[in-house]
């Protein structure tokens, strides 16, 4: 449908609330070269954007290597990028203690932009903030060594195998660039020796075939082996989601939790 219009005015392409599949982000880039792609993460609360890629990770020209290249789709699909100037964000565990690179927590957040509380609810509002002040957004995710923020999902959503913490949405993007699959979503469901395993429910591309065995074989390569699926379902049908996109994992736990 592009083709039918002219887009040549277009400079700036935002997204935003979840991740972009990968492939979505190949062919975006691949008809709008040059062009900032940014993916900004904030909410009410935070009176909007809080975070965001840079002008130098969201454009991509064509004249990178091959490692900058898959670097940059790498964050443009899955890193809500740097903290904005005027704010502070931290990953932390439980007790609230700041978490190393690599290691996922609840990132919180503070600064001018942040909301002082709810409209006469000083519970909610008491909810909402860690006893030093900080905002706790409720997502988790973790910092890589340059200081970017990647989200790996709600609390409800995480996946906690033999005492490690697995973001549904790292898994998922790398479910989105195999070759075969339109979509993908991962859950948790209960291992008496592991506590719980990486579930993917996959549907294909039309007219395609794949098997269990090579779904996790392709995975096996991109990710710690922690975080791989142990079982694969396939679907036929398009997977649940809110009226805004972001799949709906409790009902797919729901439906496919079942050990």
């Amino acid at each position: 449908d592009f083709d039918k219009y002219d887009l040549s005015s277009v400079r700036v392409i935002t997204y935003g609330a979840a991740g972009c599949p990968y492939e979505v982000l190949k062919k975006t880039i691949e008809r709008f070269p040059g062009r900032a792609l940014i993916n900004a993460f904030g909410g009410t609360e935070t009176s909007s954007t809080i975070a965001a890629l840079r002008a130098e990770d969201q454009i991509i020209t064509g004249k990178e290597s091959e490692a900058e290249r898959e670097k940059k789709l790498k964050r443009l699909a899955t890193s809500i990028g740097l903290p904005m100037d005027d704010v502070e964000i931290q990953v932390r565990d439980e007790e609230g203690r700041g978490l190393p690179t690599g290691q996922i927590g609840e990132i919180v957040a503070k600064g001018p932009r942040i909301m002082k509380g709810y409209w006469k609810d000083e519970e909610k509002t008491k909810k909402a903030f860690t006893p030093d002040g900080w905002y706790r957004t409720g997502d988790l995710g973790y910092k890589d060594e340059e200081g970017y923020i990647y989200l790996t999902g709600r609390g409800d959503d995480v996946i906690v195998r033999g005492g490690e913490n697995i973001g549904p949405d790292e898994v998922e993007s790398v479910l989105s660039t195999h070759p075969k699959i339109e979509e993908a979503a991962v859950i948790g469901v209960k291992d008496v020796e592991w506590g719980q395993q990486v579930r993917a429910i996959v549907r294909l591309k039309k007219g395609e075939t794949a098997t269990e065995p090579e779904i996790i074989d392709f995975c096996r390569l991109r990710l710690a082996g922690f975080k791989r699926p142990s079982s694969v379902v396939f679907v036929t049908e398009e997977l649940p989601k809110t009226t805004t996109g972001k799949i709906l994992r409790r009902s797919l736990r729901q439906k496919y939790g079942e050990t």
